[in-house]
């Protein structure tokens, strides 16, 4: 039978700015510019998540990461205070 899940996992998640700061924390590449906009991305065991400035950077108690788009984070997540 079908059923629907959530998850309930907290994570944190910082916005990516793009600052020298961030690539360095997170061990982001910058990998092409054009049309106004930057591509970046950092390896995980999983592979390569791209990311732009202004997306998420989600981190997992476990320490494993991805990438959120803002406008889906912003729709979906509320800070847990």
């Amino acid at each position: 039978m079908l059923k629907e899940y959530r998850n309930k996992e907290n994570f944190k998640a910082e916005q990516f700015d793009g600052s020298y700061e961030m690539m360095e924390e997170y061990e982001i590449i910058k990998l092409a510019q054009g049309n106004d906009e930057t591509l970046f991305a950092f390896e995980t065991e999983e592979g390569p998540f791209w990311l732009n400035i202004g997306d998420w950077i989600a981190t997992a108690t476990e320490g494993n990461r991805w990438t959120i788009k803002d406008d889906y984070f912003k729709k979906n997540y509320e800070e847990v205070e």
